[in-house]
Order: C-alpha cells, then structure tokens, then sequence
C-alpha cells in the first residue's frame, strides 16, 4: 500500500513540475515575444495608414512611413493640436480609460462606440516628403459599430479636409461575403472624390441602397448588398466622426486654412 502511494506521490510531484516548467516556459516566451509583437502591431498599422493614401508601395513600409507621413494629437474638443509625443500615446487604451476618454450621450453617440477619446492621433501625408512641408493628405482614424462589430479604418481626406481621398478598413468581424464587403476595393472606391460635409460643415455622406446611388453626387454611395446593418454602420460613423464629437472641430479648422503651411 506504501509502495501504491509512494508511486502516486512521485506521479504527481512529475506533474507539478512539469506545468511549472511549461508555465515558466510560456511567460518567458510571451515576455520575449512582445517587443516583437508591439513592432508588428505598429508595422500594421503604418501599413494601413499608407494604404489609405494611396501611396502604399513596394519599398519598405516603416522607411516609406517615416518618409511621407507626420503624426500629430488632436484636442477632439477644441480642434487644436497638442504638444505631445504621438508615440507615446496608445490611442486604442485611452479609447476605454476614464481618464483619458469622455462617455457619450445616446443622443451624440451614432456609431454606438459609448465612449471617445479625448486626444486623437491625425497623421499628415506628404507624397514628396515631409520636408516638402507639401500635405497631399489627412488620415483620420474612425471606429464604429456594424452588425457583429467594431469596425475599425482610417479616412484619407485631401488637404481641403473634406474630398474624400481613400478609406480602408483594417480590422471588423462582420460576415463574410457580406458586411466584410466594406474591405471589398471596389466598394471603397465609391468614396474616392466625396465630400464628406456640405457647404455648411455638415455630414453629408449617404450610403443608399445598392443601385440607388447617384454616381454624380458629391455625396451619394451605393450600400452592400445584403448587409443593411453594416451599411448602416458605416454611414453612422460617417456621422459621428464627421460631427461635432468627433473630427468636425478640428476639419473645421483645417478648411479655414489651418495646416496652409504644413
């Protein structure tokens, strides 16, 4: 019976070590791995970001970033730029800290994200370089809820802060063959020479119907086929980000000539 025991104490103790040697093992790894991970992250996001410009090619995407595209804070509430360092800042964490975020109104919240940021990263690109202090383009980064989702992109206005340039949408979990029809390119480029706001500021983009779109509208895109929700989702963030919550205060701004300079 000793014998029984002993043998059972042994097995066990074997076990034990073994999960601690793994569990030791696997913290190390991810310890080891997340440097690498957080540069793949911003990797992705650099990627997108020039993919939403139009200027995504085959040179190598961190140089050609650094290269063309400046990034700066936005005040969301006052439109001004902060002086703060961007890299620093974790954009998506200050999303959800109480500190850092506002919570919305039902009224005010369109796109059903409940809370915004405070500060908002805008990146500025230049197609001849930053030190041309030419900007070919204003990249905004915009989030809101479709059927199943958070649906995340980035809009690519021109310099006038409101004709729509690009819009690429990077991350979502709505399904396949239907609402993730909003990373179809040919969808997006509906948006390519839109106005995003009226003559009077206003959001003005309308997302219809499929086949109800006027091409010549400076505002009109046809929705995608079988995913009303989604469409309606994108419209809604539209809405938002183009509105006085959002992005409005600072468009604002730039359309008065704000960034005439660089």
């Amino acid at each position: 019976m000793s014998n029984n025991n002993e043998s059972i104490g042994k097995t066990f103790f074997v076990v034990i070590g073994l999960c601690l040697i793994c569990a030791i093992f696997v913290a190390a790894s991810a310890v080891g791995l997340r440097p690498k991970q957080a540069e793949n992250k911003l990797l992705d996001a650099q990627k997108n970001i020039l993919i939403a410009t139009g200027m995504l090619n085959g040179e190598d995407i961190k140089a050609q970033f650094e290269k063309h595209v400046q990034i700066r804070l936005v005040d969301l509430d006052t439109g001004d730029f902060v002086d703060q360092d961007p890299l620093s800042y974790d954009y998506r964490k200050m999303m959800k800290d109480p500190a850092g975020s506002i919570t919305l109104d039902e009224k005010d919240d369109k796109a059903k994200i409940k809370t915004r940021a405070k500060i908002a990263p805008v990146y500025l690109a230049f197609a001849d370089g930053i030190e041309s202090k030419q900007i070919s383009a204003i990249v905004l980064p915009v989030h809101g809820y479709g059927l199943w989702s958070t649906m995340h992109g980035f809009l690519a206005l021109d310099k006038d802060g409101n004709t729509i340039k690009g819009l690429n949408y990077y991350e979502h979990g709505e399904t396949p063959g239907l609402g993730a029809e909003i990373q179809n390119p040919k969808w997006v480029a509906q948006f390519v020479g839109k106005k995003l706001a009226d003559e009077n500021g206003q959001p003005a983009i309308k997302i219809l119907k499929p086949g109800n779109a006027d091409p010549a509208s400076a505002y009109q895109v046809d929705g995608l086929s079988g995913a009303t929700i989604t469409s309606n989702g994108v419209q809604n963030t539209f809405v938002f980000w183009s509105g006085a919550k959002g992005f409005a205060p600072f468009l604002t701004k730039v359309r008065q000539g704000a960034l005439n300079n660089g």
